[in-house]
């Protein structure tokens, strides 16, 4: 009852609390058959040449399937501008000091005995 007064608030039913196995469970983790997570023919899975077959109509898949192939896609492949400026900056600068202006080597120290 919103509004009134003394009414709000409070312990709910059945809302957990000190009895055992009360609150969520844990997932339990999933495992894998070694035969299941085997490589096909000795290649990982590239899911990008799958994709362009089923944009061209060669190759039809469930849903499951596409969602699968769409997941795996951010791992295998990056985008172009992935990566930030800061690396950009970073490489443009390697590229710069590896010229004729580039830092020369510490000259060598001669060790006295």
């Amino acid at each position: 009852m919103a509004g009134v007064k003394g009414r709000s608030g409070g312990a709910r039913a059945n809302a957990g609390g000190s009895r055992a196995g009360a609150g969520r469970k844990k997932a339990e983790p999933v495992t894998i058959a070694p035969e299941v997570a085997k490589v096909v023919d000795g290649e990982p899975l590239d899911p990008r040449p799958t994709l362009e077959l089923i944009a061209l109509g060669h190759m039809e898949v469930s849903p499951l399937q596409m969602k699968a192939l769409l997941a795996l896609l951010p791992y295998t492949n990056t985008k172009k501008g992935e990566g930030g400026k800061k690396d950009e900056k970073a490489d443009l600068a390697k590229k710069a000091g590896a010229g004729k202006f580039g830092a020369a080597p510490a000259p060598l120290r001669v060790v006295g005995r």
